[in-house]
């Protein structure tokens, strides 16, 4: 009797540990050189969610990838499920991989730190391992900047180029955060990604494939050092990872982050010594003219004065000389016009000022000359441009005063008044028809128009009360509309890899709401299947239709190119199309 106690005493031990939940880090190895990599698998023994890794500190982490695994050996379930990163060394030395965490039946538990030693570059005996690191290290995103000490608004041109070499495949690509050019003036010319021109140059002394991602131009707002802020682009590489059973290299994608680096400008101040008085800021090489349209004119009439500057330099960033005219020509605010080009090399044209000029009486009034002033960097000297004297003739009778749209044209004095004749003094008023309203067929089609509409409003009030009281229609209606959104989403997210497929997924979700008036918690797959098979689907769609929801599952933890999301999303507008019509 004891032998049989001691045996079910053993079998419940036994059931007891075999609920005990394991979570724990496994790396591929403890050792490591510089130039080598690790995996490091956070493996649990029980489905958990909210899993947060731990910070890598002195590594690139690539990751996670989910693998799950269901084993049943002499009737006995094993059930194990991973969270699989790659691990890069970035330099030599001790480091400590912290504890991740889970939450498994409202609990939560945490791995042990794992301590993991990289030592000097050894050599890399794995061919393909060899060829991966090159693809992946043969891809840059490089700042072309033109000059790095300028002086004050003088321009600086900035062009973005992505490096390729000839062993690297990069497959798509998209700008994650364009810099933000603080302290400049800027602008910048983007070009559209499906119409890039590949061309060949040197990198670091070797040919490499590149193409012009963006160019910018800067004019520098203040000395001193100015930072230029990174571009951001996340790239998706081929990488070779082996043979198949065939000999052929088999290859899988990989997602990158690529830094244009922080750029440092030394920006010179213009010096203060020989500042001229009337300097505004103008920094370039510069030509400058004053012309007036005429200069002989009677009273009454107009001219226009024409202050110009053109050349090459920040023709919008300073501001033309003012003219100064006697007080018997009535001067106007000016209308200012620019016709400026803004190449990669810097601005280009001209601008101008025009003001409108009246005279008042006769006689002759000079304009004093006007003076423009410039640093030109070139020389690192300041200049100055000084116009010609005007003297403007006016002839004819003195006029009151005047307006720009009655400039050119003189008041003409009354000389009788039969103009004035038309008014008749004389009033006579006209009795006017009755119009008869009371008793009129418009009288009582108004009189009858309340009772008319009274039934009409208690017919739609009915009809409104009946349709807030239709929660499961109202349910329905309300995920058909946030199905079509996040579809709607998805497209827009297309590139985007996590957003694109959490996106997609509250779609999918959303659609089987409506269609089959289900909770998320009933969404298993085995649920999800025999439901649209009792609505008579068919089984091909409800079989795409579980595919697209594994895709969505797996993809956010696994790398995915634009054209397998293009896919996936083309894919689920087919099935979901499909569906609309079987269920």
């Amino acid at each position: 009797m004891k032998r049989y106690i001691l045996l079910i005493f053993l079998f419940l031990i036994q059931g007891i540990y075999a609920q005990d939940v394991e979570f724990k880090a496994e790396p591929s190895k403890t050792r490591l050189g510089v130039n080598e990599r690790l995996r490091v698998s956070f493996t649990m023994n029980k489905d958990g969610d909210n899993f947060v890794p731990p910070s890598f500190d002195g590594f690139r982490a690539q990751g996670p990838m989910q693998n799950i695994r269901n084993s049943w050996v002499n009737g006995k379930h094993t059930y194990s499920k991973s969270y699989d990163y790659i691990l890069t060394p970035t330099s030599k030395g001790d480091f400590t991989i912290g504890q991740a965490s889970i939450e498994i039946d409202d609990k939560i538990y945490k791995t042990l730190p794992v301590k993991i030693s990289v030592g000097d570059a050894v050599k890399i005996q794995d061919p393909y391992e060899a060829a991966r690191q090159s693809a992946t290290e043969g891809v840059h995103l490089v700042a072309e900047v033109s000059k790095t000490n300028p002086y004050v608004n003088e321009p600086v041109s900035v062009v973005y180029k992505l490096y390729v070499s000839q062993s690297s495949d990069v497959t798509n690509f998209f700008v994650k955060e364009n810099p933000s050019f603080n302290d400049f003036w800027s602008q910048t010319d983007r070009f559209d990604p499906q119409h890039l021109t590949i061309e060949k140059g040197m990198y670091n002394g070797e040919m490499y494939r590149y193409v012009v991602l963006q160019k910018t131009v800067l004019y520098p707002q203040k000395s001193g050092q100015l930072e230029l802020e990174p571009l951001l682009v996340n790239a998706t590489l081929q990488v070779p990872t082996g043979r198949n059973r065939f000999g052929m290299v088999n290859y899988v994608s990989e997602d990158k982050l690529l830094s244009s680096g922080i750029r440092t400008i030394n920006v010179k101040p213009l010096p203060e010594a020989g500042k001229p008085d009337d300097f505004t800021g103008a920094v370039g090489s510069f030509d400058f003219r004053v012309t007036p349209s005429k200069t002989s004119l009677e009273t009454g009439e107009s001219l226009q004065l024409d202050v110009t500057v053109s050349g090459k330099g920040n023709l919008k960033l300073f501001t033309l000389p003012k003219p100064v005219v006697p007080s018997a020509l009535e001067m106007y605010d000016p209308e200012h016009k620019e016709n400026v080009n803004v190449p990669i090399s810097g601005m280009t044209g001209k601008i101008s000022d025009i003001y409108t000029i009246v005279p008042q009486n006769r006689g002759k009034y000079p304009i004093n000359q006007l003076s423009f002033s410039y640093f030109d960097p070139a020389t690192g000297k300041y200049k100055t441009i000084t116009s010609k004297d005007l003297m403007i003739e006016v002839t004819g009778d003195a006029v009151a005063a005047t307006t720009p749209a009655a400039a050119g044209t003189q008041k003409q004095t009354v000389e009788s008044k039969e103009q004035f004749r038309f008014v008749d003094l004389e009033t006579k008023l006209l009795p006017r028809e009755r119009d008869h309203f009371f008793g009129s067929t418009l009288f009582y089609g108004l009189l009858a128009a309340p009772f008319l509409i009274i039934p009409l409003i208690v017919l739609g009030k009915r009809k409104k009360e009946a349709y807030d009281s239709d929660v499961v229609g109202n349910k329905i209606r309300q995920n058909n509309r946030l199905a079509k959104k996040y579809l709607s989403a998805a497209k827009k997210q297309l590139g985007n890899k996590e957003e694109f497929y959490v996106a997609l997924e509250k779609a999918l979700h959303n659609f089987l709401k409506a269609k089959l008036n289900i909770e998320t918690s009933e969404m298993s797959k085995q649920n999800i299947q025999e439901l649209l098979l009792n609505r008579k689907a068919n089984p091909e769609t409800v079989a795409d239709f579980i595919r697209i929801m594994d895709s969505c599952e797996f993809a956010r933890y696994a790398p995915s190119s634009g054209a397998a999301m293009q896919q996936d999303y083309e894919s689920a507008v087919s099935v979901i199309t499909a569906l609309e019509k079987q269920v």
